[in-house]
């Protein structure tokens, strides 16, 4: 009888260690396989936009291609568009009013480039 407990806990211990290698080789053997996944993935990507610089929609068919059972779609690049422009906070001082003036009346075209660095000037006093 006290020969029994030593070899199941023996047994208990080898089995767990057992589990938990077999865990371990599964998630191995997970992870190798997704990383394959995605180099195939990402070797097709680089193909597809060889083919599309040198001005074709979809590569040539060869013999013996086999189609994929998952049909990936093509990144499609969003043109930029830039963000809307701050407003400046609302703060009215009377140089602010007299320097909008002056850009106003510049942009539309009383006032000269000459004129407007000059008035710039006097208004800052420099």
């Amino acid at each position: 009888m006290f020969r029994r407990r030593p070899l199941l806990r023996a047994a208990a211990v080898g089995g767990g260690a057992y589990m938990a290698g077999k865990h371990v080789a599964n998630k191995q053997a997970e992870q190798a396989a997704y990383e394959a996944d995605q180099d195939q993935r990402i070797s097709d990507l680089e193909q597809q936009q060889g083919y599309q610089q040198q001005g074709y929609d979809q590569p040539p068919p060869q013999q013996g291609y086999q189609q994929q059972p998952y049909q990936q779609q093509p990144y499609q690049q969003q043109p930029y568009q830039q963000p809307p422009p701050q407003q400046a906070p609302a703060a009215s001082s009377p140089m602010i009013d007299q320097l909008n003036q002056l850009a106003d009346l510049h942009q539309q075209g009383v006032l000269t480039d000459e004129e407007f660095a000059a008035a710039k000037a006097k208004l800052f006093g420099s």
